[in-house]
């Protein structure tokens, strides 16, 4: 498909070899726990990709993010949705970084090793409850001794859990004035006190290696904490809205091209009428261009309200146009092409835990509703 052809020449720019590597692959292979898919994505550059030329990246912008995103996902929803949690923490990451202000030598010396050293990174952030924020502190730290930190928590889904080097974790911390302010943790994942425990029990993205990360008194140095300005328990500030927006961007245009690998059957057997295959077409290009459209805006400068209004309006049309393009897709591929072979089960299963992530429909209805009216976008 075109759009799939695009995405696949966006991919190839970034990450060469990358998609032939995943396609020599049987379907059922690259999605089962223990698949390969993960470390294919790490020797072909993929944890580069929205790190900033400055510290050795490839510093992608927002539409050949989700170009690149859609043709992992066309290849392994799995990896599509394991290499967002580590794109999303690495643009949340190297934002507080540019922002902060208060960089060590250790965290400029951590930073800088992320892409040379293809070092991937999971997220303790909260993604993974639907029915909240993203972006709310995961864990819990108490002041330790020494001027770090004693992390207690569990992240559970916690994609890449047994594939990365760094966990980071967002916690709010107090202030000497009585406030509160974000900061974002950085713990390797060899420290004392993190552990792995199974926990993903379905065979829909097994390989994402999405398992429970428990942290029992983990000791983070002072060094590696990187703190923003006092959180606004209210509204996403710029830096957060700037994660929320990479997280819902990225992680819908995977799922784009898992539904897109199952349209590309259709057109390529050309399996129903000319009606349909249009039909089809129409369903899926639409979430293309809704998500590229809001990639475009980003990259050109939208940020704010604005910006992430229009990256929920661009997940949730997407969300709804998957669902009539995977029931639609496998109808006109046939009981045959069900039957005989479970690629056809499976793409249009994995299309369905977009529904998943948070935030859900029902959470931002009243906010979304409120911003539609004229009033300020308030997402608690």
């Amino acid at each position: 498909m075109r759009s799939l052809d695009t995405a696949r020449e966006a991919c190839e720019r970034h990450h060469p070899g990358l998609v032939k590597a995943l396609a020599e692959i049987p379907l059922a292979e690259r999605e089962a726990p223990g698949s390969p898919v993960v470390e294919l994505f790490r020797e072909h550059d993929g944890p580069s990709l929205l790190v900033p030329a400055a510290y050795g990246g490839r510093d992608a912008d927002a539409l050949e993010a989700v170009r690149v995103a859609r043709a992992i996902g066309s290849c392994s929803p799995s990896l599509a949705v394991a290499s967002t949690m580590h794109h999303f923490t690495a643009a949340m990451l190297f934002a507080l970084a540019a922002t902060a202000g208060r960089l060590t030598p250790r965290q400029v010396d951590l930073l800088g090793r992320i892409a040379p050293e293809r070092l991937l990174l999971a997220s303790g952030w909260a993604e993974g409850r639907t029915e909240q924020n993203i972006l709310n502190p995961s864990v819990v730290a108490t002041p330790a001794e020494d001027g770090g930190y004693l992390v207690n928590g569990s992240k559970k889904p916690c994609s890449l859990s047994g594939s990365m080097d760094l966990l980071t974790a967002s916690v709010s911390l107090p202030e000497d004035d009585g406030s509160a302010s974000l900061a974002l943790l950085l713990i390797p994942s060899d420290s004392a006190g993190l552990t792995v425990s199974p926990f993903w029990s379905s065979r829909i993205l097994a390989a994402a290696q999405s398992d429970e990360v428990r942290l029992t008194d983990v000791h983070v140095p002072a060094g590696h904490v990187i703190r923003t300005t006092p959180d606004d328990p209210g509204r996403l500030d710029d830096l957060q809205t700037a994660g929320f927006i990479w997280f819902e961007l990225l992680v819908t245009a995977g799922y784009i091209g898992a539904a897109g690998a199952l349209a590309e059957q259709v057109m390529e057997r050309g399996r129903g009428s000319v009606a349909d295959r249009s039909r089809l077409g129409v369903a899926l290009e639409s979430a293309v261009a809704l998500v590229e459209g809001t990639a475009r805006a980003v990259r050109d400068g939208e940020n704010g309200d604005a910006a992430v209004a229009s990256v929920l309006v661009a997940r949730f049309a997407a969300q709804q146009a998957l669902t009539t393009v995977a029931d639609l897709a496998t109808e006109l591929l046939g009981g045959m092409a069900f039957i005989t072979s479970d690629d056809v089960a499976y793409l249009a299963t994995a299309v369905r835990p977009l529904a998943f992530h948070p935030p859900s429909r029902g959470s931002t209805a009243e906010a979304l509703a409120d911003y539609f009216a004229g009033r300020p976008l308030i997402l608690s």
